[in-house]
């Protein structure tokens, strides 16, 4: 039963057993309870009054000092507003709360619970997978030739190539260059249209040749008595023969080559002219139409192996993405420096926060309270403390009914 209609029941029991006991004969019994209900009937209705002229008019007559939460509603909301900020959610008791909250643990333990969740696993790698295939690659091409670029400009190639060229030369791999290539024209120059080659090219050369007297005459007898064929023959034996005693490592030419290609090399990367050259000519390609689409179909092979990646741990539970936090939680833990850091850290930006807004709270209240008439206010009220307000109106009469009895008697007496 609601209090307001147990209030109101009260009420009526005293005015029909005042009315009832106006009738009954002048006995002691009768007289007490005449004066029990008639008490009763004055406290029910001097606490009706009170508790009504709280909210409202009561019975609707503007009685003086009635209707007091309305004609007060500026000082009850100032009130309310500094009862909590300067009270119930003042300064000191927030961040003394959250100097005793230890952030990290409290989060970590709340992700921990989160992650350990198969469901909510997949949904993860799902939404993942999802912002993986929908990232705009092509985007981001501009931008890594740009940083290539500028790297390339700003790198310092002279002492780079002076390095790299050194290390080759301390681990034999200009030897090996030498070598690699040495097998590959003693390759070339071994097949038989190779052949051919160099005899077509010998003859065509020789007979452009113009000698006079004895040495022209044995020249031109030379001439005539070899083919394309011959001279493709000696010339490829001749290269193959010289191949083979540049591969040995004892042969003297060799070891001239090997000095050439060295004096070279670093001839090369000591001429800031054609470094600039080289320079110029990397950034140029870097920044070409090419270097683009190459770029964009890497990222977009990235990107694909990426998102196969994650769709292949959504089927298996998200059992990868577990044991990758996993890894991550027991590595953090271990810094406890690093953890205190950011407690410390969170915790003064949480209270900075909190004394920059806490004025915001007033300002919340009161938004909400000035959104609300007076009668939504009047009906808030008396959704939240009239139920208890309706029990003064009980107990008045009740305690009327006690008091009623005890002054009866005491007058019969």
């Amino acid at each position: 039963m609601k209090s307001r209609n147990l209030a109101t029941i009260s009420l009526v029991v005293m005015a029909c057993g005042f009315l009832i006991t106006l009738f009954l004969p002048d006995t002691i019994p009768f007289e007490l309870l005449r004066g029990g209900f008639e008490a009763g009937l004055v406290g029910g209705i001097a606490d009706w009054f009170a508790v009504t002229a709280l909210f409202r008019h009561p019975l609707g007559l503007k009685i003086p000092h009635t209707s007091l939460l309305l004609k007060n509603r500026n000082k009850i909301v100032q009130s309310l507003i500094s009862a909590m900020e300067n009270e119930l959610l003042n300064k000191a008791s927030i961040e003394n709360k959250l100097r005793g909250i230890r952030m990290v643990k409290l989060a970590g333990g709340l992700l921990t619970k989160f992650m350990s969740r198969k469901k909510v696993r997949s949904e993860i790698l799902e939404q993942l997978g999802t912002f993986v295939l929908q990232l705009p690659v092509e985007q981001a091409v501009p931008y890594l030739q740009k940083t290539a670029a500028d790297y390339i400009r700003e790198a310092e190639v002279g002492e780079t190539a002076d390095k790299i060229a050194t290390r080759l030369m301390n681990d034999g791999k200009d030897i090996a260059a030498l070598d690699y290539a040495l097998e590959g024209v003693s390759g070339w120059t071994g097949r038989p249209e190779t052949r051919a080659m160099l005899g077509k090219l010998a003859g065509e050369k020789l007979a452009e040749v113009k000698l006079g007297g004895l040495k022209g005459m044995a020249f031109q007898a030379f001439v005539g008595f070899v083919d394309a064929d011959m001279l493709g023959e000696m010339l490829q034996g001749m290269i193959q023969s010289g191949i083979r005693d540049f591969r040995e490592a004892d042969n003297p030419y060799r070891e001239q080559i090997i000095r050439e290609i060295r004096v070279a090399l670093f001839q090369l990367v000591n001429d800031e002219t054609k470094l600039a050259s080289l320079k110029e000519w990397a950034v140029n390609g870097v920044q070409g139409d090419e270097a683009a689409v190459f770029l964009q179909k890497q990222l977009e092979v990235v990107r694909s192996k990426a998102a196969a990646m994650l769709d292949e741990d959504r089927v298996s539970g998200g059992r990868k993405l577990f044991s990758l936090y996993a890894q991550l939680v027991r590595r953090v833990s271990r810094e406890t420096d690093l953890i205190q850091s950011w407690e410390e850290r969170i915790r003064a930006s949480l209270i900075a926060l909190v004394e920059a807004n806490h004025y915001r709270i007033g300002v919340l209240v009161k938004e909400n309270l000035d959104q609300m008439d007076d009668d939504s206010l009047v009906a808030m009220l008396e959704e939240k403390v009239g139920k208890d307000l309706q029990w003064i109106r009980v107990n008045g009469a009740v305690c009327g009914f006690v008091v009623g009895l005890v002054l009866t008697l005491i007058q019969l007496i």
